[in-house]
């Protein structure tokens, strides 16, 4: 069974194709045209391009069974800026890149939605996927539209998919001069002794996992049968700015100088999501506590110099 990545050159990308490599599936990456591949796997079959470029896309689609959709051309906090490039680069690619899936014959999608962003302002503290979708940024409208199309491609063509929509994944791998991750871009202040920048008083909440439960959760997608289509992926308990950087302290065994600035609009106060459904019917299961999660990517870090 050939499997395509589309943005396998990321970080939940490079994860997930060590992953699939190493339970005996065919890889293909798809990723945009990098000076260096941060995945360097012997096995891997990859094809460059532009995700927006239809020729592009269905060169890479010829011969794959199970199309994995990773890719997104915005963030969360600058969206708001172009809504207009957010709707034409994700979901204009997106519905594109599905009709060429069932022209090619494709058996399934699986998706990687915004389980922090596609809610908006929670309504209780743990949030199920019954909960309502209000996003509150163009980044999370984009992830929400792109689910209700795959439904569509699902009751027009009979294409299989699995929708996760993950919370905030951390780990190895993860830059630590970037504009989004905190865990990563934290780790990396704290080691390289620089000022840690907070939106807002540290309080905000967020639900961390670790990106080996994140891989583990999107094989298990692929080999799912039932009939659920959206699974929230997070570790289910939530943690302060302020606490995570506290675990951060005490894992690099080094105070973390930080600033507090004011608050960003598009940040929800809390944000934790019930994981209970994933865990029933993907037989899936946390392996990485948060600070155990912290401390491995760390020593990680000071390994590989990557600092």
């Amino acid at each position: 069974m050939k499997c395509l990545v589309f943005g396998g050159n990321g970080f939940l990308g490079r994860h997930l194709c060590k992953d699939l490599l190493s339970q005996g599936y065919s890889v293909r990456v798809f990723d945009r045209p990098v000076s260096e591949r941060t995945l360097v796997l012997a096995d891997v079959e990859w094809f460059e391009g532009d995700f927006t470029n239809e020729q592009d896309v269905e060169t890479a689609l010829e011969g794959c069974e199970i199309v994995f959709h990773l890719i997104s051309t915005t963030l969360p906090k600058s969206s708001n800026d172009n809504p207009v490039y957010d709707v034409e680069s994700n979901v204009v690619g997106t519905i594109r890149m599905l009709s060429l899936a069932v022209k090619h014959g494709v058996s399934k999608v699986i998706f990687t939605s915004s389980g922090g962003t596609v809610y908006g302002v929670p309504e209780n503290d743990f949030i199920n996927e019954l909960h309502p979708t209000n996003p509150i940024c163009s980044y999370g409208i984009s992830k929400l539209a792109i689910e209700k199309y795959l439904h569509l491609f699902h009751e027009l063509h009979g294409l299989e998919y699995v929708v996760l929509r993950i919370s905030n994944p951390y780990g190895e791998g993860q830059r630590t001069q970037a504009l989004q991750g905190a865990v990563g871009v934290f780790i990396g202040r704290a080691l390289s002794n620089q000022t840690v920048e907070i939106w807002g008083d540290g309080e905000v909440v967020r639900d961390y996992i670790h990106v080996s439960d994140v891989s583990d959760a999107f094989v298990k997608a692929m080999l799912y049968s039932g009939n659920k289509r959206i699974l929230n992926i997070g570790s289910g308990a939530g943690t302060s700015l302020n606490k995570l950087l506290g675990a951060i302290e005490d894992a690099t065994h080094k105070e973390v100088k930080r600033v507090y600035l004011s608050g960003r609009s598009v940040d929800v106060p809390v944000n934790i999501l019930d994981n209970t459904l994933a865990k029933k019917e993907l037989f899936w299961n946390l392996k990485m506590p948060l600070y155990e999660g912290i401390k491995r990517t760390i020593d990680i870090y000071l390994k590989q110099k990557m600092l």
